[in-house]
C-alpha cells in the first residue's frame, strides 16, 4: 500500500473523515442548464448524465460532481429537452427533373426557376417540382397554366403545392394527358376551369391524372437527396418521426410487392439507407399505404417490424377526403361561397371499410387521413364498427390529420375506443388563407381543435405534415393561436406551452410503442435530447418562431451541432 493509500486510510479510521468516492464513469455528461424532462410531473433539473446511448441519471448539480465523462457539455444556462417526435411527416427526395418550388417567394421567380429548368434538359422533357404555396408568393395568387407556358411552352411541367393535394400545370402537361374542356371532373378530384371551361392549370386531389406520365428517378438517383432531408430533420431537433407514406411496392412479387415499379419511399429503400447509416439519422417509424388485401396479406411483416433506428408503422394515410391545400376536405356543411360544394372523398365507404377490416385482421395499426368534420365522424365510426366485430386490447388507432371539429358525439366515441388524433397545429399558421376563404363561424373558430378534443379526453399527438416542418412553429400556433398577419383564429383552441411539448415528445411517442424508450428525459431511456437557444416556456411568443436547435443528440451522439455546420469555432 502506498503511503498517501495508508494515510487516508488511517485517516478514515481514526478521525472519521470520509474517503473520496471514485467518480463513475460514462459517455456524456450534459450540465448547468434547464433540462425540461418532460416526465410524468414535467420537472425541471439541471444536469443529465447518458451512457452506452440511454439516459443514467437525471437531477441537480450533484449529477455534475458524481460523474465523470468522455464528453462534458456545459449548458451555460440553455434549455435540454426530449427530441421532437414528428408523428407525420414526409421525406421528399428530388430527381434531375424537379425544381425547388418550395423556394420560390414569387411567381415570377418560380418562373425563372422552370425556365432554367427547361433550358438544363432540352424541349420535350418533363419538368417537375414540389412545394409552391401560394400563401408566400409576392402576387398572393396560384400559379397558372399560363404562366408555366410562358416559362417553359416546350415541356411538360407539373409542381405540386405544398401538402401534395393540387398542382398546377402547363398546357403541354395537359396535352399529354389528354385533359381538356370536354374533360370530366374525375372521381374524388377536381380540374379548375375558367370562364370558358378551359382548365387553368390547377387540379385539386388528383394531381396523379398527370403525375403518372413524369419519369421516376430511380432509387439510386433519389438516395442522395432523400438522405439530405433525413438529415435536415435533425436541424429541427427532430429525433424521431413518421414517415407517412411508404410502400411495398417493390418487395419481391408473392410477398407483396409488383413486377417491374419502384415506388418512391418504400420500405426496402429506407430499410437500406438505414442499414448504411441508421445512427447518423432521425429514428424512423413508416406509414405503409394500403397496397389491396392480396398483396397485404402476402407481405410478411407487420406493425412494429424492425428496430429502434427503423420500423414499420401503421396501414395509413390512405386518404378518405381531401385536405384543404386542395380544398377538398370532406364537411358537414357546404364551404363558404360554394353553394353545394363539401368537398371529395378519395374512395367510397365500402372500399374504407374493407381496406380499415382488412388491415385490423392482419394485425396492423392504422392512421387512416381525415380532415373534415364529416371524413372524420365517418372514419371515426368504422373504426368502431371494427373494433365491435374484433376488440383489441391495444391498438392505438389515430386518424390522421384531424382538422376540423367533430360532433361531441364523436369525441367522446374516440376517448371510449381509444382512437388518437394525430394532429397539425402549424396548419393554422400556414393555411390561414384557406381557412378564411372556405370556412366561418364555429368552424372556423374550432379549426385544429387542439383544446376541445382533450376536453373531451381524446388522446392527441403533433406533427408537422411538411407544412413547415419546423416544430417550433406547431407549437406557437398551437400556443397562441395566431397567425402570420398576427391576428388570432379560436384562440379557445389554444393550450399551454408544457402541453404543446409533452404532445410533440412524450405523447407522440406512444403511437409508435415507445413511451417506454423515448419521449422524455429519465433514466433508462434513449439518449435522444435537444439542445435549444432560447426556453421554449418563457421567450415571448414571437420569439418562439426564432428559436434554434444548437444541438441534436440521438442515442447519446451528436448528430447535429449548429455551430459546427455554421463554421462557428
Amino acid at each position: 500500500m502506498s503511503r498517501s493509500s495508508a494515510w487516508i486510510l488511517a485517516a478514515t479510521l481514526i478521525f472519521g473523515i470520509p474517503a473520496p468516492a471514485f467518480a463513475e464513469r460514462v459517455d456524456m455528461l450534459l450540465f448547468n442548464g434547464k433540462v425540461l424532462t418532460v416526465d410524468q410531473n414535467f420537472s425541471v433539473q439541471s444536469a443529465v448524465a447518458v451512457k452506452d446511448g440511454r439516459i443514467i441519471a437525471v437531477g441537480g448539480p450533484e449529477i455534475a460532481k458524481r460523474f465523470e465523462a468522455h464528453k462534458r457539455i456545459d449548458l451555460k444556462g440553455r434549455t435540454l429537452m426530449p427530441g421532437f417526435i414528428d408523428t407525420h411527416l414526409h421525406v421528399i427526395g428530388s430527381s434531375k427533373r424537379d425544381i425547388k418550388a418550395a423556394e420560390a417567394r414569387s411567381i415570377e421567380e418560380l418562373k425563372a426557376m422552370v425556365a432554367a429548368k427547361a433550358r438544363e434538359l432540352g424541349p420535350g422533357e418533363w419538368i417537375a417540382g414540389y412545394g409552391w404555396d401560394e400563401a408566400l408568393m409576392k402576387e398572393h395568387r396560384n400559379p397558372t397554366r399560363a404562366d408555366l407556358d410562358s416559362a417553359a411552352p416546350d415541356n411538360p411541367v407539373i409542381l405540386l403545392r405544398a401538402g401534395a393535394h393540387s398542382s398546377v400545370a402547363n398546357s403541354e402537361a395537359f396535352r399529354r394527358a389528354n385533359i381538356g374542356p370536354q374533360t370530366p371532373n374525375p372521381e374524388g378530384g377536381l380540374i379548375e376551369r375558367d370562364a370558358k371551361n378551359v382548365p387553368s392549370g390547377i387540379i385539386r386531389e388528383r394531381s396523379d391524372l398527370i403525375t403518372r406520365l413524369v419519369p421516376r428517378g430511380t432509387p439510386e438517383e433519389m438516395r442522395p437527396s432523400y438522405i439530405a432531408a433525413l438529415k435536415g430533420f435533425l436541424t429541427f431537433g427532430i429525433t424521431s418521426f413518421m414517415e407517412a407514406h411508404s410502400s411495398i411496392d417493390d418487395e419481391p412479387v408473392g410477398k407483396g410487392g409488383i413486377a417491374g415499379t419502384a415506388r418512391r419511399h418504400s420500405f426496402k429503400q429506407f430499410k437500406s439507407i438505414y442499414d448504411e447509416m441508421g445512427q447518423d439519422l432521425p429514428r424512423a417509424t413508416l406509414y405503409i399505404s394500403y397496397p389491396g388485401a392480396e398483396r397485404l396479406k402476402a407481405f410478411p411483416y407487420r406493425t412494429g417490424f424492425g428496430d429502434d433506428r427503423l420500423k414499420l408503422g401503421p396501414i395509413g394515410e390512405n386518404p378518405y377526403d381531401g385536405g384543404f391545400t386542395g380544398p377538398t376536405a370532406l364537411t358537414k356543411e357546404d364551404y363558404k361561397g360554394q353553394p353545394g360544394f363539401r368537398g371529395a372523398t378519395d374512395m367510397d365507404v365500402a372500399q374504407l371499410r374493407e381496406m380499415i377490416a382488412t388491415s385490423a385482421a392482419l394485425g396492423w395499426q392504422l392512421g387512416i387521413h381525415a380532415i373534415g368534420d364529416a371524413a372524420i365522424e365517418t372514419v371515426a365510426q368504422i373504426y368502431r364498427d371494427t373494433l365491435l366485430q374484433g376488440p383489441k386490447a391495444d391498438h392505438r388507432w389515430f386518424l390522421s390529420h384531424f382538422t376540423m371539429i367533430p360532433s361531441a358525439e364523436t369525441m367522446n366515441m374516440m376517448a371510449r375506443d381509444g382512437i388518437w388524433a394525430a394532429a397539425q397545429p402549424n396548419f393554422l399558421y400556414n393555411l390561414a388563407g384557406r381557412y378564411r376563404a372556405t370556412l366561418d363561424g364555429y368552424r372556423l373558430d374550432h379549426i385544429n381543435p387542439l383544446a376541445s378534443v382533450q376536453q373531451h379526453k381524446v388522446r392527441v399527438a403533433l406533427g408537422s405534415d411538411n407544412l413547415p416542418v419546423g416544430p417550433m412553429v406547431g407549437i406557437y400556433a398551437a400556443t397562441t393561436r395566431k397567425v402570420p398577419d398576427g391576428s388570432m383564429i379560436g384562440v379557445e383552441e389554444a393550450i399551454s406551452r408544457q402541453e404543446a411539448i409533452r404532445l410533440y415528445t412524450r405523447e407522440a411517442a406512444y403511437l409508435s410503442w415507445d413511451e417506454d424508450k423515448k419521449g422524455s428525459i429519465e433514466p433508462g431511456k434513449l439518449a435522444d435530447m435537444i439542445v435549444l437557444d432560447h426556453d421554449p416556456l418563457t421567450v415571448p411568443d414571437e420569439d418562439l418562431l426564432k428559436t434554434k436547435v444548437d444541438l441534436t443528440i440521438i442515442g447519446g451522439r451528436i448528430v447535429y451541432d449548429r455551430a459546427a455546420a455554421s463554421g462557428q469555432p
